[in-house]
């Protein structure tokens, strides 16, 4: 006789292992998240700018490459707001 657990071959205990495993590990994450939101409540109770804090968190991420096109580009974008228009070529007439 086949095992109760074994339902059109997939075996329930199985399962539930995988399920508890997951359900520990989004436990852990909740808590990680909730220590990471107290870090950046200390951060901000001592003055710090939290956005910019998470700015340079995500800079971090970045390997050299890719940080260097970014600055680039924000640099190359601010120049181009800040640049005059240029003037309307007019029609001959």
């Amino acid at each position: 006789m086949t095992d109760m657990t074994d339902t059109v071959g997939v075996a329930g205990d199985r399962i539930r292992s995988i399920i508890e495993r997951v359900e520990r590990l989004e436990e852990e994450i909740k808590d990680l998240m909730e220590a990471k939101k107290e870090i950046f409540a200390e951060a901000k109770g001592e003055g710090l700018d939290v956005k910019i804090l998470k700015e340079i968190l995500k800079i971090r991420k970045q390997d050299k490459d890719e940080r260097d096109e970014h600055e680039t580009l924000l640099d190359v974008y601010l120049r181009a707001m800040d640049a005059p228009a240029p003037a309307p070529i007019k029609a001959a007439a």
